[in-house]
């Protein structure tokens, strides 16, 4: 009966409760947002450096490096010398080295040179088919499988460098060996292939730009005249390149982008982005440590943004008060013949707090649904620009119940002092006054 007529009380005055419950709604909203980004940001972010304790690439920009290498949210800050990095990758200190090789792309989706190791770093099972073994075999994620409609041994045509909208290959078909189970983790939206692969590719290129070169024969006597014996020659040269063996990992003089780097002795971490440095021209990236200085950065971000939502809760609970407070002054009379019906004083202090309470609870559930909202939206940005998704359904227990309890506790502060003039409101000079 109490919650009944506090419900009907609430409608009074429906602008103030809408004021009141926008208010609320918006505060527990921007809350919610934050709460579910941070842990899942941070969870994610810090899953996919789990093993890469250095990162050795070109020199550049070390946050560059790391965000291109582990995250593939960035581009590369140039390549480095495959022959030279592999006396690095068999140091003794060393417990897992694992090379990248970038270059092309498909619809977005970057395609990456590396070897069955890197599936393994990100416990990624094969939900289909198996790890590529041949050159132009490839195996993708389970974003990228689901949002292309790709399936086992479909076939497609990559596009260089890193935007979609580049120039598309029109040679080296790519055949789809594999589909890896879903990780939550940035392999998911990529495609993998072996080294070799890009660097095939884009070998096969350069040969095919240098034949287009001498297709072109000038008339005779013009300079660069073939004759015909020439062009029989050339020819069988060429056919001879259409059909050469596939590259290897072991070829020389090839370049690759970066090398993940998980040591069995912790020194390294200490001791190596100063050698690297002095002694070659790559640099030596510590994720951990950029990743941490960039997380500061973002919090800052973050501090504003929770300033700003429990500002936000607070002009909601003045604004319970004042629309509590003034609602009082009009509902005295009423109040006290409630008090001459047999209604107690600490039933009348009920009804006030409760249509407090039920104003909170109200723009508390429009609040996480609006948060959960924001999070799909922001889900789909950050998916395309960064390969990074939230998930809108996961329920933080302890933090969200503490807002909950927040948002209560700010009701009952705002109701406080109109049910305590409720509790003692004086009957005989209320009527005389009516």
């Amino acid at each position: 009966m109490i919650g009944k007529l506090a419900w009907k009380n609430i409608w009074f005055k429906p602008l103030n409760t809408i004021l009141s419950i926008l208010l609320l709604t918006a505060s527990v909203a921007i809350i919610t947002v934050l709460i579910l980004v941070e842990k899942q940001f941070e969870e994610k972010y810090q899953s996919n450096l789990d093993g890469v304790d250095l990162v050795l690439g070109a020199q550049g920009s070390p946050l560059q490096l790391v965000l291109s290498s582990v995250y593939q949210v960035d581009d590369p800050t140039g390549n480095i010398s495959y022959d030279s990095v592999k006396v690095w990758m068999q140091h003794p200190y060393v417990k897992k080295a694992i090379p990248l090789a970038y270059g092309d792309n498909y619809v977005g989706f970057k395609i990456v040179g590396t070897t069955p190791d890197y599936i393994e770093k990100y416990q990624a099972k094969m939900a289909e088919g198996k790890v590529f073994e041949h050159n132009f075999e490839v195996v993708v994620g389970a974003d990228v499988a689901e949002k292309l409609n790709l399936k086992l041994g479909d076939t497609f045509k990559g596009t260089h460098g890193s935007a979609a909208e580049g120039e598309v290959h029109d040679h080296g078909e790519y055949i789809i060996v594999g589909i890896a189970s879903k990780t939550g983790k940035v392999i998911d939206n990529l495609i993998l292939s072996n080294i070799p692969t890009v660097w095939q590719m884009h070998h096969e290129e350069g040969h095919e730009e240098g034949h287009e070169e001498i297709a072109e024969n000038p008339a005779h006597g013009e300079p660069g005249h073939v004759h015909e014996d020439e062009e029989h020659v050339h020819s069988e040269v060429c056919n001879h390149d259409e059909h050469e063996s596939d590259m290897t990992i072991d070829e020389p003089n090839m370049e690759i982008t970066s090398v993940l780097i998980e040591f069995k002795n912790k020194m390294g971490v200490f001791m190596w982005p100063n050698i690297i440095a002095q002694n070659t021209k790559m640099q030596a990236a510590l994720p951990t440590y950029h990743m941490n200085r960039l997380f500061d950065m973002f919090g800052v971000g973050l501090n504003a943004l929770k300033y700003l939502a429990f500002g936000i809760m607070l002009i909601s609970g003045i604004s319970i008060f004042i629309a509590l407070f003034n609602t009082l002054k009009e509902r005295k009379a009423e109040f006290a013949l409630m008090r001459v019906n047999g209604a107690k004083k600490h039933q009348l202090l009920l009804v006030v707090l409760l249509e407090s309470i039920l104003l909170c609870i109200v723009g508390y559930f429009f609040g996480t649904i609006i948060g959960r909202l924001g999070i799909v939206l922001l889900s789909k940005a950050s998916e395309s620009d960064f390969k990074l998704g939230f998930d809108p359904m996961e329920i933080i227990w302890e933090k969200e119940s503490l807002l909950f309890g927040l948002t209560l506790l700010v009701g009952l502060i705002a109701a406080g002092i109109p049910a305590i003039k409720a509790y003692t409101l004086n009957i005989s000079k209320t009527l005389a006054n009516a």
